[in-house]
This record gives C-alpha cells, structure tokens and sequence, in this order.
C-alpha cells in the first residue's frame, strides 16, 4: 500500500490485517470528499488478493484487474453521485453467497453509501449481520452519523483526516513536479485533500468552476427573493457538484470569520484575500458564525437525502445582506 499518501496508520493496520488474514468481515473508511477514502479501499482489496511476494505488488493478475476494475472477485457498487438501491444490494448477497471465482476473498466497494436507499440500507444491514465466511464488504461515507448506527456498530471504522497543509505541498513538488508557489495555493484550497490537489492538476476545469461558484456565492447578498430561489433551485439539480459547492461556501464562511478575527494567513482561499477582507467588513462576527452553522447544517440534511431544493432555499434566503 506504498501508493497511499498520508493515512500512515490506517494503512499498516489494514495492511497487517489483510497479510494476517484476518479482515474485519465489514469496514467503514470516512472522511471528506477526495481525501482517499475509496483509494484506500481499493489499495486493500489488492492487499487481500494479491498474489505476489510483497502484497500489494501491483504487477500480478489480481492486482493488475483490481485496479482496471475488472476483477471478478472485486465489484464496485454504484456510481459516486448515484444513490444506491436495493437491487444492487440483493445482487451483492446473491453474488457474496458464491465461493471466490479465483481470488482468496470476495470483496465488494460501496462508495457513498449515506446515500442507499432507506430499503438498500435496511437490506445492507441483513448482509453485515450475517456476511459469508469468505466476504469483505468495504464501505465509504463523508460521516458515520449519516448512517444508520445499526450499520456502523457492524463494521470496523477508518476514520481519515485531512493531511497537513505542509505535506500535501510537499508532495506535489516532490511526485507531481509541481511549481512551488502553485502548489502552495493547491495545497491550501484543497483542505488537506490530496485527491482534491492532483484532481485538480488534471482538469484545469475544476478551478474554472470553483471561480463561478464564487461569483454566485459573493453575489448572493445582494440578490432578491426570487435569484435566491433561482439559484437554488439551479444547485438542487447539480448533483454531482452539490457537495463540492456546499464545501466551498462553508470554506469561504469560515475564511470571513478567520478574516474578521484577524488571522488572514489561515485562510484556505488564499487566492481571495481581498475579496474576504472587503466582504469581512460589512459583517458581524455573530453572522458569520450563524451562517457557518447553517451551511454545516445543510450539508447534512444533504448527506441524509432530504428534500436537497428546500435545505438550499432555506440556506440561501438566510444569507445576511
């Protein structure tokens, strides 16, 4: 698992674990989006299948099909933004009832599983309790509270953490060859995430949409009823950005309170100093605090599938002027 950046912990135990031959039957990696959850993940399944001398090598069979994605013993459950429902998981317990095709283990991925279906949930939950001899169900979630605690209280945890500013900057001059003062500001916006950092040196677009997503978000103030309502309904239809939307605006409204409070240099929007501190002004700390807690609290009724228009419109028309 040399491959993984960061999470050093987490990595020896599962490494230890899979080399022992004694997975857990069920884990849970969390954390924030692009922070190594399903890249962690997929490093284990090699770990537990591979057959070469020094697990993972990458270079034999197993390895070389798991990371295609083409193994017949390691199956992928559902695409990042789609939820997943509960064919997809009486597929899983139909497959998982077979003996392996010709791995050690049958290993099955369920990325974002916060958003199954309530009957998916219900029905993953009969599989935790009762897994086959021979099965290692991987699962992956921004936050345990958005599931089920019957599901979570069935499953070995791996929480991962953003890495420190200083490492992932470091590692994108060191593996990426990245030019230093660029890689200080990727490092900063990314939070600690490194899938987000090298995502983004591989598709200039997803700056170019963060930058609209900051526009539309310093123009909210001083937008009516109505815009509020527009822009929305615009997002709520967005899902495949949703989430990554929803974490700017709470790292640009925590940069205003870091702002207000004096503290520029910790900002993670570096790039936006003067646009913060202009807009820092016409604040109260008090505000920026509310909407903080506001945003935070609607990226959970987001993660928890409510009603995604009516958690924006609310958020939205909250904004202070």
């Amino acid at each position: 698992m040399n491959e993984i950046i960061g999470h050093d912990t987490a990595a020896r135990q599962l490494r230890r674990a899979a080399l022992a031959g004694r997975p857990a039957h069920a884990h849970l990696f969390t954390g924030p989006p692009a922070i190594g959850k399903h890249t962690l993940a997929t490093a284990f399944a090699r770990t537990l299948n591979c057959t070469g001398e020094d697990r993972p090598c990458g270079a034999c069979r197993a390895c070389r099909l798991i990371a295609a994605g083409r193994h017949p013993d390691v199956q992928t459950i559902g695409a990042d933004n789609d939820a997943i429902k509960i064919d997809q998981i009486r597929d899983i317990q139909h497959a998982a009832s077979l003996a392996p095709v010709e791995a050690r283990w049958r290993v099955f991925l369920l990325p974002n599983v916060e958003r199954a279906t309530q009957p998916a949930a219900n029905s993953l939950l009969k599989t935790l309790e009762e897994p086959p001899a021979h099965v290692v169900l991987l699962l992956t979630a921004l936050d345990a509270n958005a599931l089920l605690p019957t599901v979570v209280s069935r499953c070995q945890v791996v929480p991962l953490r953003p890495l420190a500013i200083d490492r992932v900057r470091a590692v994108l001059e060191d593996r990426w060859g990245v030019e230093s003062e660029q890689a200080a500001l990727l490092a900063r916006l990314s939070g600690g995430r490194i899938g987000w950092a090298v995502a983004t040196l591989e598709d200039s677009a997803i700056l170019e949409r963060r930058q609209v997503e900051i526009d539309a978000l310093t123009s909210v103030a001083s937008a009516g009823r109505v815009d509020r309502l527009e822009l929305a309904s615009r997002l709520s239809g967005d899902e495949a950005h949703l989430g990554a939307t929803l974490a700017l605006w709470l790292s640009w409204w925590r940069d205003l309170m870091l702002v207000k409070a004096g503290t520029v240099d910790a900002v993670t929007n570096a790039d936006c100093v003067q646009a913060l501190q202009r807009l820092a002004a016409g604040y109260q700390m008090q505000q920026i605090a509310d909407m903080v807690h506001a945003i935070q609290e609607a990226i959970w009724q987001v993660d928890a599938n409510v009603n995604k228009r009516l958690a924006l419109e609310v958020l939205l028309l909250n904004i202070p002027s």
